[in-house]
């Protein structure tokens, strides 16, 4: 890993060398994609944002921070202030020729506990309905996972459903094909990858229940298959460049080590998920609606407790209304919005053996917020978050309540 970022980094850097011995850098640096709150589809987010080119080097660089503090209390009892760095994201492309790319993208969450390569694929374009993609490849389940950049949300933190019961910018190494077609306003997408998948983490592991993010720490996942059968992830999408988009996409692959040197060990596994999203701006408020909603089954071997749930759902609901667009503290395109998120996930859909009730292991959120733009590509953002954790008998929820202030930003 170390070698890994010391060669891309001292590459980007190597490329980025003649901006700095210029007297006038302007003429060199050029940036590309100018407004990165307003992206095409999801699918295209990869590839949707702000770039620094130097000269005419076909090697471009950028990236983002992200940054919060807050002050929580959950039932009555807080641990006080809190600082974190969230994380620093890089990109680094290049077009080796008009129709042959490559991208990666390197995150270090919270100082450097973790660094990962998220995103590290060659795309090669035969046709806008046929495309290769070869790599580490980000698996297009629901819609954030794609479309994950902090500076695009105004919310600190990403969503319950899409960290805890999806695993938030889940990546794996794989190939697949992927393709587009715009017709008189419309424009229609779809995506399909075969990569390597989870492991039987998702069920042992320290949470104590059936959880599909414990496989994401993994590394192994990027050097070969933990059972050798490939994960499946396909997504289609449909966008009216007028009213917004809708997408379905599905996961789906076997978990479990069921052979070892041709012994059989146990039957095959299945995890599969299931996902809609959707995103659209209503003409005349402009207010902006962004949801995702999700479904997971797990094939859970009868030898474990009822915690380890096989049924799972859970979303999320953005609503963000511009207020003031107009020149605010010195910046001539300022906006101040006005937003509300409302979250719910259910970690177990089933029922007791022995009384019939329902199992509960669910939580929900509401999160108001009021953000400040200064430019499309920062963001500083006010939240109250309020959320309600039950556990798995019923019992009366722990309630957590505070305010949160961060500061996303491209550069």
């Amino acid at each position: 890993m170390k070698k890994i970022l010391t060669t891309l980094l001292g590459f980007s850097l190597l490329c980025a060398a003649p901006v700095f011995s210029q007297p006038d850098s302007s003429a060199w640096l050029k940036r590309t994609a100018s407004d990165t709150s307003k992206s095409q589809l999801n699918m295209d987010a990869v590839y949707n944002r702000p770039f620094l080119q130097a000269g005419k080097t076909p090697v471009a660089v950028g990236g983002y921070v992200e940054t919060k503090a807050e002050y929580l209390r959950t039932d009555g009892i807080s641990e006080g202030f809190g600082f974190q760095m969230q994380r620093t994201t890089l990109f680094l492309s290049s077009s080796l020729h008009r129709k042959i790319k490559f991208l990666t993208e390197i995150e270090f969450e919270e100082g450097t506990r973790e660094i990962n390569i998220e995103f590290a694929s060659l795309d090669l374009q035969f046709d806008p309905l046929f495309n290769l993609r070869s790599g580490i490849v980000m698996n297009p389940i629901g819609a954030f996972n794609q479309n994950h950049d902090g500076p695009k949300w105004e919310f600190n933190d990403r969503p319950i459903a899409a960290t805890q019961l999806l695993p938030a910018t889940f990546s794996n190494v794989g190939m697949g094909v992927w393709g587009k077609h715009a017709r008189r306003g419309w424009v229609f997408a779809y995506e399909a990858y075969l990569t390597n998948g989870f492991d039987d983490r998702i069920i042992a592991n320290g949470e104590n229940k059936t959880f599909l993010p414990a496989a994401k720490p993994n590394p192994a996942r990027f050097e070969e298959s933990f059972n050798g059968v490939p994960l499946f992830t396909g997504k289609i999408a449909v966008r009216n460049r007028r009213w917004g988009e809708i997408g379905f996409s599905t996961m789906q692959g076997v978990y479990n080590k069921f052979e070892e040197d041709g012994l059989r060990l146990d039957q095959k596994r299945a995890v599969r998920a299931w996902a809609i999203d959707f995103n659209a701006t209503l003409p005349k408020l402009g207010t902006t609606l962004n949801g995702e909603w999700a479904w997971v089954s797990v094939d859970v071997p009868e030898t474990y407790s009822q915690q380890f749930g096989d049924r799972q759902r859970g979303g999320f609901l953005d609503i963000v209304q511009p207020v003031l667009k107009r020149k605010m503290l010195g910046f001539d395109n300022a906006v101040l919005n006005l937003s509300l998120r409302l979250e719910y996930v259910d970690w177990n859909l089933g029922k007791f053996r022995e009384t019939k009730g329902n199992i509960a292991d669910h939580i929900w959120a509401v999160v108001p917020a009021v953000s400040f733009r200064p430019t499309a590509q920062t963001v500083l953002r006010f939240n109250y978050r309020y959320l309600a954790q039950t556990d798995i008998l019923g019992n009366p929820p722990a309630l957590t309540g505070g305010f949160q202030v961060g500061v996303a930003s491209y550069f």
